[in-house]
């Protein structure tokens, strides 16, 4: 069981890891909620490697067997190993070259309240909220916790259903006719 969790979520976390790594740069360029669609994309993309896990896993030790809570502790390993890896390079890139995420963030969500419509009260309150969110993100375990939640959820989707999916009984012996 090892073997293939190991596998299938270093693979899961270094494409989740490189997808990162190659499309943040282009953030500015995309916008904000652009870069969002495509972050998320690029996570159901690598909890993709959970399914196959699942299904190596399946195939090589249970020799086509698996039963559902075996599928769902597989692929939930596998889920935390690529969450960890997003964690890490997210904690690498923000505190180095994307320091300024949080300032650009908070001006995009006002932006988007003011073409909203909202009152100047709420325009404050959402900004006062925006730098107490600022102020927490320089802590790098509530960070890394926050992080973590992003793409978690996802993960714990995919593996629920490739659990399902791929679970398999083993079919017991036929009582001989006679």
């Amino acid at each position: 069981m090892k073997k293939s969790i190991l596998k299938f979520g270093l693979m899961g976390g270094i494409f989740t890891a490189l997808m990162m790594v190659a499309t943040v740069p282009f953030e500015d360029k995309i916008g904000l909620d652009r870069a969002e669609y495509l972050g998320y994309t690029l996570i159901v993309l690598s909890f993709l490697f959970v399914f196959f896990g699942i299904r190596s896993y399946r195939e090589s030790a249970g020799q086509g067997h698996i039963t559902f809570a075996k599928a769902f502790t597989v692929g939930l390993a596998i889920t935390v190993i690529t969450c960890l890896f997003y964690v890490a390079t997210w904690e690498i890139l923000y505190f180095t070259v994307l320091h300024d995420f949080m300032d650009k963030y908070a001006a995009h969500m006002i932006e988007k309240a003011k073409a909203s419509g909202a009152s100047h009260e709420a325009l404050m309150a959402q900004l006062q909220q925006l730098q107490q969110y600022r102020k927490m993100y320089e802590n790098p375990l509530y960070n890394s916790a926050i992080t973590f939640l992003e793409p978690f959820p996802v993960g714990l989707a995919i593996t629920l259903i490739s659990a399902a999916i791929l679970r398999k009984k083993l079919k017991s012996p036929q009582p001989a006719k006679s």
